[in-house]
């Protein structure tokens, strides 16, 4: 190694520490990272407030804030309020079963603001014992149809039948898609906000780098191209990582960046199965300054490990929809909705410029005294 080359490393791996501790997320000890092994227990409660500030507006202006809609054995969603001095309500896609806050400003509204606070109780998974309960018929249907970014036949489905080659049940598919996805897509940094969640584009290019939106997406279409049933939840990471891994969790204080989507598949054996081949790759690109190749590496194997079948409870879920008209917008469908939308005359803001299209979010955990 020259010493030129030895300088950049050591001062990027200086930057990187730097940046976490101004973040004030603990730094972990390679000890604390290697025992990654989320546990199902208690419940933790979190209060996430998303705050829109607008330019005075020249024509009418909609905003759409995401509200958790989710409630399972793993996530609560309770109360939601919000406050605004434009035009503002609940609102639903009314399809896909997507809730948000839906707001409109009349044009000369002075300092437009929309803010929406949800309280939501997480807690970990971990699905490896998890026994099947009865599922509806017509809504596994429902997680193995095509969507406009998820496709299921052509090169996807062709793509999928390599993966699983002569897998026979139902897991050892699942299995052999998510090492798949693990080892031939990567983490593209340069990805603006969390991708695209362009499957098809993806296998026709042959450009598998992306993030969450493009490679849980990619993990959740083969899936479904093999015949089982499968599904993104689009969130965001609210908390530290408990095991120390700064790229697995989220900054309380500010929140924009930390938007995150996790798979779910569902087994015949076991029901609806957590799954997040993407943060896997997230852990190899940019958990430390080298971006590490392998999964047996000591920082990645547990999460690789504990990532089928399992996740940490420091992320909530806002939906599960695809293909989204937002209500009372102009604008086209949305692939998911896991950011806060503007747009006015002029067309759609750009939601992933969160100092340009001014939002902030920001949550706390409320503890029990």
């Amino acid at each position: 190694m020259t010493a030129d080359l030895y300088r950049r490393r050591f001062l990027h791996a200086c930057s990187a520490a730097a940046g976490g501790a101004a973040l004030g997320w603990p730094l972990a000890s390679r000890a604390q990272q290697k025992n990654f092994n989320p546990q199902p227990g208690g419940w933790r409660t979190f209060e996430v407030t998303t705050r829109v500030e607008l330019a005075e507006p020249r024509s009418t202006t909609r905003i759409w804030l995401p509200v958790p809609s989710v409630n399972t054995d793993w996530q609560l969603s309770q109360e939601s309020s919000f406050s605004s001095n434009g035009q503002a309500r609940l609102a639903s896609d009314r399809h896909e079963g997507v809730r948000m806050v839906y707001a409109e400003f009349a044009p000369g509204t002075v300092r437009p603001f929309a803010e929406v606070t949800s309280r939501v109780q997480t807690r970990n998974r971990a699905d490896a014992q998890k026994t099947a309960a009865g599922a509806d018929a017509s809504d596994l249907r429902h997680w193995t149809r095509p969507t406009a970014l998820v496709p299921t036949d052509g090169i996807v489905r062709d793509t999928a039948r390599k993966a699983v080659g002569g897998a026979s049940s139902d897991e050892e598919k699942v299995r052999r898609i998510y090492d798949w996805v693990v080892e031939n897509t990567y983490r593209e940094p340069k990805v603006r906000g969390c991708g695209e969640g362009d499957i098809k584009t993806m296998l026709e290019t042959g450009n598998l780098g992306g993030k969450c939106a493009d490679l849980n997406a990619l993990f959740a279409g083969l899936c479904r191209s093999a015949g089982v049933p499968a599904r993104d939840y689009y969130g965001l990471r609210v908390a530290p990582s408990a095991f120390g891994y700064r790229e697995l969790g989220g900054n309380p204080a500010s929140l924009k960046g930390a938007q995150h989507c996790r798979a779910e598949v569902y087994l015949k054996a076991r029901g609806w199965v957590a799954m997040d081949p993407a943060d896997v790759a997230k852990v190899m690109r940019q958990e430390t300054p080298e971006w590490i190749k392998t999964t047996r590496h000591e920082l990645v194997a547990p999460v690789n490990q504990a990532l089928f079948g399992g996740w940490e409870g420091n992320w909530l879920a806002w939906n599960s929809g695809a293909d989204i008209a937002l209500p009372h917008s102009t604008g086209p469908k949305m692939g998911f909705f896991m950011y806060p939308v503007g747009e006015n005359s002029q067309g759609r803001f750009d939601s992933y410029a969160p100092d340009d299209f001014k939002y902030q979010i920001t949550a706390r955990e409320i503890t029990s005294a």
